[in-house]
């Protein structure tokens, strides 16, 4: 059985993997030391853990995973990967966005696969036929596009995202949600079409924290796999135990 910790950088995540399938996923504020205790009472048979993530954490808990698991790994630029990963800065690559690919690639194998992570940003990431992660592009999520109008303006309010259906806004915050919402849906269904028209028979995959909002407002089809970077993890995991 495998422990999977992905600590992103708005939410903490932690799975239980047995046999390539996800048995559990619990969102916490802050994985702690504590978390393992009971995790190996509840599950004698973890003994092989991977740890992502976007910033620093208690060297406590390093020292505690590193000691009560047969297997350790944090994964970094220097992991083995089951993908041929072919972008030019490895070290600044996010780890979320290899995993989402490596994941993409376990669930699509042989096939051109476009990952969308709608979270604090949005990241497009492909995995091509020929199992090689190409690379990708990174824009602000729907909550930083709300968050920057208000900051970066003297006037304007602070808007959240929610069900707008009209064309346009008849109040200022009204014109901020149409403006924000509905350009975000145009970015993606127009990035899916551009990526389409270079590769063929191409599946798309929206996974993260606002993926629920493109339902039935894309044009494009996608599956939603909000497991999808803890499946990525615990494949890289496996593909270190088989090498």
């Amino acid at each position: 059985m495998n422990l999977i910790i992905d600590i992103g950088n708005t939410r903490t995540k932690f799975s239980v993997f047995n046999h390539g399938e996800e048995m559990i996923s619990v969102p916490v504020d802050e994985f702690l030391p504590s978390h393992i205790d009971v995790l190996l009472k509840e599950h004698p048979s973890l003994e092989k853990v991977i740890l992502s993530t976007v910033k620093d954490y208690s060297p406590e808990l390093k020292k505690q995973l590193q000691q009560k698991f047969k297997r350790f790994i944090e994964l970094d630029a220097g992991t083995l990967l089951p993908v041929e990963n072919c972008y030019q800065t490895k070290e600044t690559l996010g780890k979320d966005r290899i995993a989402a690919a490596v994941g993409a690639l376990h669930l699509y194998p042989n096939r051109n696969v476009l990952v969308i992570d709608a979270g604090t940003a949005i990241t497009y990431d492909l995995v091509n036929e020929n199992g090689q992660y190409m690379g990708g592009n990174i824009s602000p999520g729907l909550d930083m596009r709300f968050k920057a109008l208000n900051q970066f303006t003297g006037r304007l309010p602070l808007v959240e995202k929610k069900d707008f259906g009209k064309l346009f806004g008849k109040t200022t915050e009204e014109a901020i949600r149409a403006g924000v919402q509905h350009g975000v849906v145009f970015e993606v269904d127009k990035a899916i079409d551009t990526f389409k028209e270079f590769y063929k028979n191409l599946n798309v995959i929206i996974t993260g924290g606002d993926a629920n909002f493109f339902d039935k407002k894309l044009k494009n089809s996608f599956f939603v796999h909000f497991n999808l970077i803890a499946i990525g993890l615990n494949r890289i995991l496996e593909h270190n135990g088989e090498t």
